[in-house]
Parts: structure tokens; C-alpha cells; sequence
């Protein structure tokens, strides 16, 4: 690392101070940073020009030590936690007080990152226990489905900010997702061993036995030779037929799992799920699966099926990663002065509310750009211990207030699927990419669905609309949907 003068061409860009440049390789550029700083005293007051073959490419600010986290800490992918390192996995106490909404629950298990004088320059996220037999995993996970063009940027950016848990699938960035990993790890191999790499699969055609066939897709596009999770993806009725509830418990599904694992190519097996609380309430019941990822909201109804079957999961140490924490919210306030004065936006006390159920290991966060990114680490860095009732029914008041356009998942939504024609969740779910995040992706698939299906008149989407309990009203997202990508 050497220090030098401004260029000429910098000397009067306002991003540039006009005192210092540190030209610093593409390589170990953080560790560097940080080095630089701590010598000089002048952590959060130095910008640095990155350079790579003389050519400025990235300007950071460098900054404190902050809960740094040693190579130790990270995820192992032998599923094993250093002795020194290890807290005991997430406990059952809380949740009958949750269910009878005294308190939200007790403290889960949490991992804080731990100084080192040897550790890495960039803060990793606290952990939590997947599942009793599973690894410690950070609380945040980045979702995937990004731009194309976007996604090197993002997935860069989320290294270097402490993300280590990242999930993707095969249909993801239009199935060309998975590629923009493997050229990564293939840049970065030894990055390999430090991540949680999560993908899953659609085994529309032979059910979870194609699961054995696919999974060497999924490696040869990654470029890896095993999965830390392996997910059957979107598991509900609309896609994979009425008898998908049964696969969770049945014998077909409880070996391919466990060929899966023996071949040395899965560490974990489980699916996403988009169908009603039965598919996990009979995961539950089959216990062989490691983890499920399922939509949460933390406005479920107390004692309700959804909150036992995620409570029985629990019991049974099956990992349970949320999803679409944000995606049902609607427009609500950017800040609430009651959460405001904890330093925390209404999107970020969303996410703590989430953790704040100690069943939940994680939160699998779609990431569209770096603010985002950036606001959720920092919810998951100032989290210290459950958000109050009291809070928890003021972020459900106001997401009651919004504009919603997604159920999170309701009796008789979930009820309501099987039986109506119209594919009103799929079209929900497109209306919300589209308008949350301008995804260019929302008109494909939505046009993907047949156009028979499309036809809003063949279904009573005003008696959906009345019975669901967050008052999703469906018959006006479908006049946008058909507006938008029509």
C-alpha cells in the first residue's frame, strides 16, 4: 500500500479530498483500509481511490473496528461450530408465552461477532442456529432474483459489508443468476469455505426424486461441489398440484433427502414454502427436513395453525428461514416517531419485529440496491432483544393503514388458492416486484401465466378480497396488473 498526492484529475472532485490518495490492489483492499486507519488515527476521516492497473475504481470511507468477527466465527461448511464459539441452539421457551401474547419471546440464540486482533476488516452479522443439527448462520441472508446488470455489483457490495448467507435459484436473474455466482466464487474461490450458499429447484415433472437429477445442475451453474441448502422452491399447490402438501411427510421425499446429504452434495435439504400452514405443519410431522423457508409476518394469528405448525417445526429442530418480511407491508411511513427515537426506520423495527420471534434463524431479504442492503444490515447490527407487544401492534396498525397488495398469508387466502381459478398470489406477487422495485422481470411472468388464467371475471375476487384478514383487495391489484404489463 502506497500513499501518494492527488492526481490532477482529482484534485478538485468533490468526492476526492484534495489532501490524500492510497492506492491500494483489487486484493485484500478492505483488510488494507482498515490497517491504514487504525495506524493513522484517522478511521472515518479518510476517503480512499481504489486503483486497479492504475485505473480509479471504487472510492470508501474507512472506518472504525466494529464488532469484527474472527475466521473462527464464520460458517463452517461442515455444519460443525467451534467449541469457544458455540451457544446452545434456539430454545422452545417463549413461545407458549408468544402464543398466549403476553410477550413477544425470549431472547433466541444469538452469536455477536467478537473482536480479534487478526480478524477480517468488514463486520460479519451476528449468527443464529439453523435447526438443532444445522450450522450457525447470519440472522440476514440476501435474497436473490436481482437485475442482471445489477447483481455482480450487489453481491460485492454484500461481501464486503458482512454478508455471508446468500440464496438463489435456478430461475432467478431469468436462470442466468446462478452464472454471476460461479464467475464470483470462480474469481474468489477461496470465499467458498466462508459463505452459506443456498439455491433451489422447481421438480414440476417427477416430484422430489428429480431432486437427484437437478442438484448437479445447480452445482455445475454455481460452480461448486456441494450446497450448503438445497431448496425444493415454491412449494405450494398452484405449482406442483393439491398431493405437494403430502411430499413434507412421505417416504419418497425423506430419501431423496437423505441421498442427497449422503452423496456429500447437500449439507441440508428442506423446501420454500408458498402454500398454507398444513405443507408446514406436515414437514413438521415428517421431521426428516433440515430447513423451511416460509412467508412470515409477525402479525400472525396467536395460536392460529401457521403458529403452530411453525412451533412444531421448531420443536422438531427444523430450521426456519423467513421470507417476505417486507413484501406485505404496502406503503407505509418511512419512519414512525415511536421507533424513530430507537434510531430505526418502520422498515428496519419490521425486521427486528421478525427476529424478535426466537423460532425464526434468519431473514432472507431481497436486495434490489445498496441502500436497502445497507438498511437492513444495520437493523440486524442494532438488534439486541426482542421488540415490545406494544411496538409489535403499532407496525401492525400501520401496515394496516397502507395500501397493501400482498396477503402474507391468511386463513382463507390460504384456504381460497386451491379452489380459485385466477392465480391471485402470483399476480399480487408481481403487482408488489413491479411497484416496490421496478422489477423488469414482473411483466414476463405475469404474462408466463396462461390467459385463460389471467381472466379476472371467471373468479369472485371481491369475495376474496372481503374475507382476507389483511384486507387484500384483489380485484383492484388485478385492474393494475392487467394496466401494467397487459
Amino acid at each position: 500500500m502506497t500513499v501518494f498526492p492527488p492526481s490532477s484529475a482529482h484534485q478538485n472532485h468533490p468526492r476526492y479530498p484534495p489532501w490524500i490518495q492510497i492506492k491500494i490492489p483489487t486484493t485484500s483492499r478492505r483488510t488494507r483500509i482498515q490497517r491504514f486507519a487504525d495506524l493513522t488515527g484517522t478511521a472515518g476521516g479518510v476517503e480512499i481511490l481504489f486503483h486497479e492497473d492504475q485505473r480509479p475504481v471504487q472510492v470508501a470511507r474507512a472506518r472504525p473496528l466494529r464488532n469484527v468477527t474472527s475466521k473462527e466465527n464464520a460458517v463452517n461448511p461442515d455444519n460443525q461450530v467451534n467449541r469457544r464459539s458455540f451457544v446452545q441452539g434456539i430454545g422452545a421457551a417463549g413461545v407458549g408465552a408468544l402464543a398466549a401474547g403476553s410477550v413477544l419471546g425470549s431472547e433466541p440464540a444469538i452469536q455477536e461477532p467478537a473482536a480479534n486482533p487478526e480478524a477480517q476488516a468488514a463486520a460479519l452479522l451476528p449468527l443464529r442456529k439453523l435447526g438443532k443439527n444445522g450450522p450457525m448462520v447470519p440472522m440476514l441472508a440476501m435474497g436473490g432474483d436481482m437485475e442482471g446488470h445489477a447483481a455482480p455489483t450487489l453481491i460485492n457490495r454484500g461481501w464486503s459489508l458482512g454478508l455471508r448467507y446468500f440464496d438463489t435459484a435456478q430461475r432467478y436473474g431469468g436462470t442466468h443468476e446462478e452464472g454471476i455466482y460461479r464467475e464470483w466464487l470462480a474469481k474468489h474461490p477461496e470465499r467458498r469455505k466462508e459463505i452459506f450458499l443456498v439455491s433451489k429447484d422447481y421438480p414440476t415433472k417427477g416430484g422430489p426424486e428429480q431432486l437427484l437429477e437437478m442438484v448437479d445442475q445447480r452445482l455445475e451453474a454455481l460452480g461448486t461441489d456441494y450446497l450448503d441448502l438445497y431448496f425444493i422452491h415454491q412449494l405450494c399447490p398452484e405449482v406442483y398440484g393439491e398431493q405437494s402438501v403430502e411430499w413434507g411427510k412421505s417416504d419418497v421425499f425423506k430419501r431423496v433427502a437423505e441421498k442427497l446429504k449422503s452423496s456429500g452434495k447437500v449439507k441440508m435439504v428442506g423446501f420454500s414454502c408458498h402454500g398454507g400452514p398444513e405443507y408446514i405443519q406436515n414437514a413438521a410431522d415428517g421431521g426428516f427436513l433440515d430447513a423451511l423457508m416460509v412467508q412470515y409476518t409477525p402479525f400472525y394469528e396467536r395460536g392460529g395453525a401457521f403458529d403452530k405448525a411453525l412451533t412444531a417445526c421448531h420443536e422438531k429442530g427444523i430450521g426456519l428461514i423467513a421470507m417476505k418480511t417486507l413484501r406485505h407491508v404496502g406503503n407505509v411511513p418511512k419512519r414512525l416517531p415511536e421507533f424513530e427515537k430507537l434510531g430505526l426506520s418502520t422498515h428496519q423495527a419490521l425486521l427486528q419485529s421478525v427476529w424478535s420471534d426466537p423460532r425464526i434463524a434468519s431473514i432472507c431479504n431481497a436486495v434490489r440496491n445498496t441502500d436497502q442492503m445497507k438498511s437492513s444490515i444495520a437493523a440486524a447490527f442494532s438488534y439486541k432483544k426482542p421488540l415490545e407487544i406494544s411496538q409489535v401492534e403499532l407496525l401492525r396498525d400501520a401496515v394496516l393503514a397502507s395500501r397493501r397488495t400482498m396477503c402474507p398469508g391468511c386463513p382463507s387466502c390460504d384456504a381460497k388458492v386451491a379452489t380459485t381459478a385466477y392465480p391471485f398470489r402470483d399476480v399480487a406477487r408481481y403487482v408488489s416486484y413491479f411497484e416496490q422495485d421496478n422489477f423488469s422481470q414482473s411483466r414476463e411472468r405475469y404474462l408466463a401465466i396462461p390467459a385463460a388464467a389471467r381472466d379476472a371475471a371467471n373468479s369472485n375476487l371481491a369475495a376474496l378480497r372481503d374475507a382476507c384478514a389483511f384486507g387484500i383487495d384483489y380485484p383492484e391489484i388485478a385492474a393494475r396488473a392487467q394496466r401494467y404489463f397487459s
